[in-house]
């Protein structure tokens, strides 16, 4: 799709064009501030101007009115669960408190429920397992899916529940009685299923000008069959698997990556869980329990993994959310560091997931050692702020130093922008809103570093370094979005001084306004490598 008042004409066969120009848009480029044209030759960007030289220059190309669409590059996702936000896409929404989960529970056919969404934050007490049918298989994901409930029917399928790590006969389960009950919901789907949750997924990130997302995978989250089905599966959207299993050397590392042909063993290898289940390892005991969370790896173990993939040259990486969590990853890398050299371990472009807590100090030991940060700003949207989750759990003092964009910023780290889906929708533009409007002042970054981080950061989160990914140059894939937006403005972080204009001649490519009650822009069509695989 190209344009909102020109729509029918731009549904023709792409496949067929082997150049295409796109005219009359408004192009966000590093190139030029008033560019309106762009040429895409066998899926490659070979020329981006003004309307009038890209028609003498291109006389034979097909051409697409753009009717003042705004083309840029496409984005990736770093941290989804392609089946899960499939399941999510068309399971009951649990939000509305136990009552309505009943009811939506009631309403839902089927031997088998997966569900997810409620949040005890939001009403009295968590849900419990005589709210959920007795009879039928069914598990129910808290919202931050680091702990469920699970019906009596479910537990029965789990052999030793009761003696596992987080373990309650009637509350929400949490750690291995956690991923337990998980296992066994998802060994019930068929492999029909899985592979029909993981299109929708991807149908709806394309949906969202989403060109590539990581999955996040592992023993301990959708398991083994899961990962093979998606490996196996042929999508438009391009996909990156993690596999989340710690590596013992060099060659356990190198047999998990020839056993699950995974790209990296890093995304949810779980160093910890979340603070929203009181999972996450803390230094100091939450403010609203007598607890310092959960820890999944030991030190040893840590450092052992990271040993092993840089010794092997496999991108490592680790969830780490709380600040004692986080600390042990920063200690593996330094130990890297003393192994190898910085510059060995900045050429794997390890990654750590989440890092809410992170300290100066730490932040200028990634920033040097070229460790990527997978974020997900639009956790501060739902949960910052003095009357927050984060401020429940943690008090308001520590609260207000989570997710600091700006401070990793600042220490150079590479910052990568996600959603984490099913957890927050897949939803980019608001992903960038949440990362400029952060709740703590001085803790955001401008719309172009999250535009940056949503895009060129991705890429190269990801292991593409070619320099040229998540941006519109002559040269680049053809690898963008077309949307329909409202004016285009600059605009400084929104705890900073205001500085805002329409005006080119600023001499910075404007986007589209993220400010609170700004309409975000609605995308008309995603293009992967020059392949269209969504038209709205």
């Amino acid at each position: 799709m190209c344009a909102p008042s020109n729509r029918k004409s731009c549904l023709a066969d792409w496949t067929s064009v082997t150049t295409e120009l796109l005219l009359g848009g408004r192009i966000y480029t590093p190139t030029s501030t008033t560019a309106t044209a762009i040429a895409v030759e066998n899926g490659v960007i070979s020329w981006i101007g003004e309307d009038r030289a890209a028609r003498a220059l291109h006389p034979d190309a097909r051409v697409t009115d753009l009717d003042g669409a705004f083309v840029a590059p496409a984005f990736v996702d770093t941290h989804v669960h392609l089946t899960a936000t499939g399941l999510a896409l068309t399971g009951p929404d649990l939000s509305g408190g136990p009552e309505a989960v009943r009811a939506a529970l009631a309403a839902t056919p089927g031997e088998t429920v997966i569900a997810r969404g409620w949040d005890d934050t939001t009403w009295e007490g968590p849900l419990r397992r005589t709210d959920l049918d007795e009879n039928r298989v069914v598990y129910a994901a808290r919202v931050d899916e680091h702990s469920a409930q699970a019906s009596t029917a479910l537990r029965a399928l789990v052999p030793g529940l009761e003696g596992l790590a987080g373990f309650s006969p009637d509350g929400p389960l949490t750690a291995a009685a956690h991923h337990a009950v998980r296992a066994a919901a998802l060994a019930a789907l068929s492999n029909a299923q899985i592979t029909t949750a993981q299109t929708a997924a991807l149908d709806a990130a394309a949906a969202a000008g989403i060109a590539a997302v990581h999955e996040c995978g592992g023993p301990d989250i959708a398991g083994e069959r899961d990962f093979t089905l998606l490996g196996a599966l042929d999508h438009g959207v391009r996909v990156r698997r993690y596999w989340g299993e710690a590596a013992r050397d060099a060659d356990h590392a190198r047999a998990l990556i020839y056993r699950t042909g995974a790209d990296g063993l890093a995304g949810d290898l779980f160093v910890d869980g979340s603070l929203g289940s009181r999972t996450a390892l803390l230094r100091a005991p939450y403010a609203d329990a007598p607890s310092n969370g959960v820890a999944y790896l030991d030190q040893e173990t840590v450092t052992a993994h990271v040993l092993a993939c840089t010794r092997a040259r496999i991108q490592a990486g680790f969830h780490a959310i709380g600040d004692a969590a986080v600390a042990r990853v920063v200690a593996a890398f330094a130990a890297a560091v003393d192994a190898f050299g910085g510059p060995r371990v900045a050429s794997c472009g390890h990654r750590v997931e989440h890092a809410e807590m992170v300290t100066p100090d730490e932040a200028a030991k990634l920033g040097d050692w070229g460790v990527n940060a997978s974020m997900q700003p639009q956790f501060d949207a739902l949960w910052g702020g003095p009357d927050g989750m984060y401020a429940r759990r943690l008090g308001p003092e520590r609260a207000a130093a989570l997710n600091d964009f700006a401070l990793l910023a600042k220490n150079a780290v590479p910052l990568a922008f996600s959603s984490d889906s099913p957890v927050t929708p897949l939803d980019p533009w608001a992903t960038l809103r949440a990362a400029v409007q952060h709740h703590t002042p001085g803790s955001a970054i401008s719309p172009r570093a999250a535009f940056a981080a949503a895009t060129r950061g991705a890429w190269r989160a990801g292991g593409v370094r070619d320099g040229v990914a998540g941006t519109l140059v002559p040269g680049a894939p053809a690898t963008f979005a077309v949307w329909d937006a409202d004016e285009l403005v600059v605009r400084a972080p929104s705890d900073a001084v205001q500085r805002w204009s329409t005006d080119p001649r600023a001499g910075v490519a404007p986007l589209p306004d993220l400010a609170p009650g700004a309409r975000l822009p609605r995308c008309l069509r995603t293009v992967v490598d020059g392949r269209t695989v969504f038209a709205a």
